[in-house]
């Protein structure tokens, strides 16, 4: 069993993409949690649980602690979870892309049988010139992307991990899985997106310069259409909700200046898994109606002053480029400085 662990909100348009890849790089299960869906996500997702291909678990705001880490303390929990060979906890808008063999999870695992995890790195695809939302793969209207080598911005180098669940102390992470002090068996065989071993790290950054990708990459259409980020941008973040999705948010990751399509040799088993799931009339309805309210709520948007600006200014602005190497490197070690300086302070 190999699962993966996601939220959800407000993403009716790219449910069934996301779910036909996963399944046909060869992920078993997926445990889902939504809240506070307006488009009929969750509407979907119980579809897809009554056709046996996920577990939907509702998952309301309460209180003040993100719904990101309330549904990973409940998945710890969840039968596919605890039963799983492999875990991933990942979001609808990342697609693992494996490079090795044929692409597929058993290639992937296959470059070091023994090891306990991958931790793979985002590769940030910007908008690619991309205005409208458009009801389509993301995989086909995406194909712009960060140069490899990157370590600025930061946030375009974070990494996710795909592990094996050995031990029950094993507690599920955004970025990666966290061990208890007293774990029997911490898992000490770590592979990099590089193919190389690698060890735990602290914090959610792969900062090492060599080249990344060559065993595996994660696709990550952090952006979308212009319009469609505005929709994002009205939802906020699941795990950081009081953090504004703003142009910073737009700049920090609208890295165009790769042309990489390797994802697209899935391309074709994708659509027809995703044809396939549009054949049941209640997911092929419900589909086209979360399409239709993404369109309404981009035309609501468009009436509200802070959107329209940040809508303007985006058109304004140009793809995000990557500095110099030297430049890169001189940014990251003044972060690193004045994080130490903010906490003496």
């Amino acid at each position: 069993m190999r699962t993966i662990v996601t939220t959800m909100r407000n993403e009716a348009p790219f449910i069934l993409e996301w779910v036909a890849y996963n399944r046909s790089i060869g992920f078993t299960d997926f445990v889902v949690f939504t809240n506070d869906c307006e488009d009929g996500t969750d509407l979907i997702l119980d579809r897809l649980q009554e056709m046996g291909i996920v577990h939907h678990i509702p998952n309301p705001r309460r209180g003040k602690k993100p719904v990101q880490w309330t549904a990973l303390k409940r998945a710890a929990n969840h039968p596919a979870v605890k039963k799983a060979e492999w875990v991933f906890v990942t979001d609808v808008d990342e697609f693992l892309n494996i490079h090795a063999g044929a692409g597929r999870l058993d290639d992937l695992i296959a470059v070091q049988p023994d090891a306990d995890g991958f931790m793979l790195t985002w590769r940030m695809f910007g908008a690619n010139g991309q205005v409208k939302f458009t009801d389509g793969l993301m995989m086909e209207q995406f194909t712009a992307a960060a140069p490899d080598q990157m370590i600025w911005p930061w946030r375009a180098v974070q990494f996710k991990t795909i592990f094996r669940n050995t031990s029950p102390d094993i507690k599920l992470g955004i970025h990666q899985p966290k061990f208890a002090q007293d774990a029997t068996r911490t898992p000490r065989i770590w592979i990099d997106d590089a193919g190389d071993r690698t060890h735990a790290v602290r914090g959610t950054v792969m900062l090492h310069q060599k080249p990344r990708y060559k065993l595996a990459q994660i696709n990550h259409y952090a952006l979308g259409a212009v319009e469609s980020f505005l929709v994002k941008c009205a939802r906020g973040k699941p795990n950081h909700s009081d953090d504004n999705i703003d142009l910073a948010y737009w700049l920090d990751r609208n890295l165009n200046e790769v042309e990489d399509k390797s994802i697209l040799r899935h391309r074709q088993p994708t659509a027809d898994a995703v044809a396939a799931l549009m054949d049941d009339p209640v997911i092929s309805a419900l589909h086209a109606d979360g399409v239709e309210w993404r369109k309404r709520k981009i035309q609501s948007l468009m009436t509200d002053s802070d959107m329209f600006y940040l809508y303007a200014r985006i058109l304004q602005s140009q793809p995000t480029i990557a500095l110099p190497k030297n430049i890169q490197q001189d940014l990251l070690q003044r972060l690193f400085t004045m994080r130490r300086a903010q906490v003496k302070t």
